[in-house]
């Protein structure tokens, strides 16, 4: 098999502006319906077949999106996609194709993003070049089969294994192979380019929790990194600790309850606590015992208050430390707790009835505030008032009803917060010193969580969703917008949360019907 390339006319920019406008009267043509295949899950711009015998013939030629999953057949045929000039984004996640024609994708000149995983490719040959440089290391990386692949050329490489290939020409390292490398094709990766470097990046699975939870969160605690697991079906939060030498999350300590659906940790001091949040039962502070050496109970949660919690943020305002528990029940109270050196006590409620769904603490110019999300108004946002020290409605996000969650992160110095939409679209906002103003919108048909987090400098955006894949999005510095990177399957997700430990970055994706995972985010320097 040659190496992935695409066919097209020379036309250059010309060309390339026809088949835009082509794509685009496509879509402005008014089409008979078209039936979903079976196998399928279809929207206006994208379908997702899983178990599909082969690409389906009868879907719309218009489409940008196709994933194709567990596929029982094993050839990607010559054109197998040019009946989909329009596609973007193609997805061939989880299928054993043994075989991959020189011309299998060619028509698709709109394509930005070819990924797919379980490769076998014996029985291909390849030209073991330097434009095919970033797809040996990939094979290389992954559970793909290598040994029976074989180099058709150059003359030096010819009829030699690959795994047999250990370097290549200087040449791959000047900028023009460099600028090719960032135009061919991924597998699976993203490969980002510039006249210094070329960087591939990944998040591959790199342990599995066999229990559904609904929220993670992870703390420092005497140079060890830990992570707090509600599971609310098991009736525990799970507390793991990072294992220096097998380099996985092992299981530390077990904390017992009814229905739990939070479990936050508060670092006080060389103290550790853990608020856990119930549905039945009321909550409770826990606090780890060094003659115990597990945590034991330290204080309860007024029950009259706090009825339904649905989440718990942590923030200090003055060296004083806080946290705040947003209630969902008409018959419950949002309410902050503060700590008094011996305990904590509640220290103010918000508001009664709107059926809070998440609180989210910020710093808007130098100023504290709390963002509190509701499904019975649109997000209120409430100032700190250093005289009364109590927070007071300041302001509203307008026109988003129904936002179950807020969250917020800097780049580059700016301020935006991200608002999850259950239905419709969720959305970014960015702080323009005056108001949020939206700067993109993210279809989020059954999202119930979409997290920002960042590692070495790659801003990303996790989305997860109850009716279809969860979507991990990264930040364009040119398009100052998130695109698509990577999708990954979570069974109902309901948290992804960032951890760093040994110089290693990872996230975990909490999943109310399968297991809990834990991704890692691989970044490979292939200029080197």
């Amino acid at each position: 098999m040659a190496r992935l390339r695409s066919s097209g006319c020379s036309g250059g920019s010309l060309c390339l502006l026809v088949l835009a406008v082509a794509c685009l009267l496509q879509r402005a043509q008014v089409k008979k319906p078209v039936r979903c295949p079976a196998t399928c899950s279809c929207t206006k711009e994208s379908i997702i077949c899983v178990g599909s015998p082969g690409v389906p013939r009868i879907i719309p030629s218009d489409i940008s999106s196709l994933s194709l999953v567990n596929g029982t057949f094993s050839e990607i045929k010559d054109r197998m996609f040019a009946h989909l000039p329009c596609l973007q984004l193609l997805l061939l996640n989880s299928n054993s194709f043994t075989i991959i024609r020189d011309d299998a994708f060619a028509g698709l000149f709109h394509l930005e993003y070819l990924c797919f995983d379980d490769l076998d490719l014996r029985g291909n040959k390849f030209e073991c070049d330097c434009k095919a440089k970033w797809l040996f290391l990939w094979l290389k990386m992954t559970n793909s089969t290598v040994s029976d692949v074989l180099c058709i050329g150059p003359a030096e490489y010819q009829d030699k294994k690959l795994n047999d290939v250990t370097s290549f020409d200087y040449e791959c390292t000047t900028t023009e192979n460099r600028n090719q490398v960032s135009t061919v094709l991924c597998l699976q990766h993203e490969i980002y380019c510039n006249f210094f470097k070329c960087l591939f990046l990944d998040f591959v699975v790199h342990q599995i929790l066999p229990y559904q939870s609904v929220s993670v969160d992870a703390f420092n605690s005497k140079n060890d990194v830990y992570v707090a697991i509600a599971q609310p079906s098991m009736e525990n939060c799970m507390v793991l600790e990072w294992d220096h030498i097998e380099m996985n999350f092992r299981s530390y300590d077990n904390i017992t309850g009814q229905s739990i659906v939070g479990c936050k940790a508060i670092l006080i001091d060389d103290q550790v606590f853990v608020v856990v949040a119930q549905l039945f039962g009321g909550s409770h502070i826990y606090k780890y015992d060094e003659s115990w050496t597990k945590f034991v109970k330290f204080q309860d949660i007024e029950v009259s208050r706090i009825s339904k919690p649905n989440d718990i943020e942590l923030f200090q305002i003055d060296s004083e430390k806080f946290f705040v528990i947003a209630d969902s029940s008409k018959a419950g109270l949002s309410t902050i707790y503060k700590w008094n050196n011996k305990g904590f006590y509640s220290y103010q409620s918000l508001h009664e009835w709107f059926r809070d769904t998440d609180a989210e603490f910020v710093d808007i110019d130098g100023k504290s505030h709390l963002i509190l999300s509701s499904r019975s108004q649109v997000p209120i946002i409430l100032q700190w008032n250093k005289n009364s020290k109590k927070f007071v409605p300041h302001s509203e996000i307008p026109n988003m009803e129904d936002v179950l969650a807020v969250k917020s992160f800097r780049m580059q110095n700016s301020l935006y917060i991200t608002l999850t939409r259950f239905i419709g679209d969720s959305r970014v906002m960015k702080w323009n010193s005056k108001q949020f103003v939206e700067i993109q919108a993210l279809p989020s048909r059954g999202a119930m969580t979409l997290q920002p987090f960042s590692f070495k400098n790659n801003h990303y955006l996790a989305l997860g969703s109850d009716y279809t894949f969860s979507q991990i999005y990264q930040w364009d510095n040119e398009k100052n917008l998130f695109r698509i990177f990577k999708e990954i399957y979570v069974q109902a997700p309901r948290s992804f949360t960032a951890v760093s430990t040994d110089r290693r970055d990872f996230f975990f994706a909490s999943s109310f019907k399968g297991n809990t995972q834990i991704f890692e985010h691989i970044i490979v320097d292939l200029s080197l």
